[in-house]
């Protein structure tokens, strides 16, 4: 997949041969690896039902210790959801703001332990922490939907994380960061709108048309009438 990259990131360059290339390869194969990770991490097209083991005592857990579902992905940006293993089965977890968290359960001197119900997201990105209450009592197993980071990419037998139809718009984010190396601007920011246009294909291409707005990113279906728009076909006074 990198050498496709490499080469629709090159034409929409116009990136001459190798005795005048303009990019090399490896900044290309940079700027791809950078368009690669900002794209799982806007569109959310990663994601993955990974495992954290909750320990006695231990309230805060680093992403660092989710253990990945595959190891085809580079960390985790933010969770979703979880539910934690009871039995043969799972039981969901609340979550919360952290500002929330804060007040209602680590305002306490005393903590509570048991069986968590409730968590919170308190790092961010890569470097994310999530929060639990009441404090672990047991080593319980705990589901979480990740979204997820790709790993980068080397070489062309590397396997590709993000799936089709979001691969797209890899090229143009990558070709908007090589023209912004050039200090293009104007060509930069073309780039940059195609890329925006075929990241929100991928995702619209991906949601299904039944009951959209279960959907991630899908857009609020009654803003206009939140906002007090006038809506189509109103009968008059």
């Amino acid at each position: 997949m990198l050498n496709s990259y490499l080469a629709q990131t090159g034409q929409l360059l116009q990136n001459p041969g190798a005795s005048t290339a303009l990019y090399s390869t490896s900044d290309l194969t940079g700027y791809i690896n950078r368009a690669r990770s900002q794209l799982a991490a806007e569109t959310e097209c990663i994601r993955l039902m990974n495992t954290l083991t909750l320990t006695f005592g231990t309230q805060v857990y680093s992403f660092s210790s989710i253990s990945p579902a595959t190891t085809g992905t580079a960390g985790v940006y933010n969770v979703r959801g979880a539910t934690c293993s009871v039995a043969s089965g799972f039981v969901w977890l609340s979550p919360r703001p952290f500002p929330w968290f804060q007040l209602y359960y680590l305002n306490n001197p005393v903590p509570q332990t048991g069986f968590p119900t409730t968590y919170a997201q308190f790092g961010q990105g890569v470097n994310g922490s999530l929060y639990f209450n009441p404090v672990p009592d047991f080593p319980y197993t705990v589901m979480l939907d990740c979204v997820c980071n790709p790993t980068a990419l080397a070489s062309d037998a590397d396997p590709e994380d993000i799936p089709y139809p979001f691969t797209e718009a890899v090229p143009y984010y990558a070709a908007y960061l090589a023209l912004l190396s050039a200090q293009r601007m104007a060509d930069a920011q073309a780039m940059w709108q195609e890329y925006q246009k075929f990241a929100a294909r991928g995702r619209q291409l991906s949601n299904g048309a039944v009951n959209p707005a279960q959907y991630p990113q899908q857009p609020n279906l009654v803003r206009a009438g939140q906002l007090g728009m006038a809506q189509g076909g109103a009968a008059g006074g």
